[in-house]
């Protein structure tokens, strides 16, 4: 398998991949087999080969995996005429433990997070600042609590811009200077 994207293989393995789970569920019958799911097909680049994860469920994955490996042969002819291509590519079935990895991992984040917090029960929580803003149970701000309800980080910005004192005259002779430069 090639590691290049070539964007005619990935379409090729999205249509493998819907035609495919419809042919496993009605030309595969077998009660042993449960449910599968085919999360992705990866296509060699000369597409005569078709790497195809799956995932299962209610159904032991080694009985599975011998099942779609003894099926890859009378799945190939169906497949080929369905999406209507000279060359069915042949078929490879490999578990995908992307799925389960990532269950695993999330249960072990769980774990480590519920440890963290039993361990953490009997600190203090930590006092705020005089300076900072209240909040509410959850740590989230509420403006209410503000002296005037307001956001104030542009105030002095505003200030910047307009100065009350300033003479009308420094503007003037801005505009002057602009108007007598001629503009290309």
């Amino acid at each position: 398998m090639s590691t290049k994207s070539y964007p005619r293989a990935k379409r090729v393995g999205q249509q493998i991949q819907r035609a495919l789970s419809e042919l496993i569920r009605r030309e595969l019958r077998d009660p042993r087999l449960g449910m599968i799911t085919l999360t992705d097909v990866r296509m060699s680049s000369d597409l005569s080969y078709a790497k195809i994860y799956y995932s299962v469920l209610g159904a032991d994955p080694h009985l599975a995996q011998q099942i779609l490996t003894q099926a890859a042969d009378i799945l190939r002819g169906p497949l080929g005429r369905s999406l209507g291509i000279r060359h069915s590519p042949e078929l490879r079935f490999v578990p995908d433990e992307l799925i389960e990895s990532g269950a695993r991992l999330s249960a072990l984040i769980n774990k480590a997070v519920k440890d963290d917090q039993a361990r953490h029960v009997d600190d203090e929580p930590v006092a705020q600042s005089d300076g900072a803003a209240e909040s509410d149970e959850d740590g989230h701000y509420d403006s209410d609590q503000d002296e005037d309800g307001h956001y104030d980080s542009d105030q002095d910005d505003e200030s910047d811009l307009e100065d009350p004192d300033q003479d009308d005259s420094d503007q003037d002779d801005s505009d002057q200077d602009d108007t007598a430069s001629p503009r290309r």
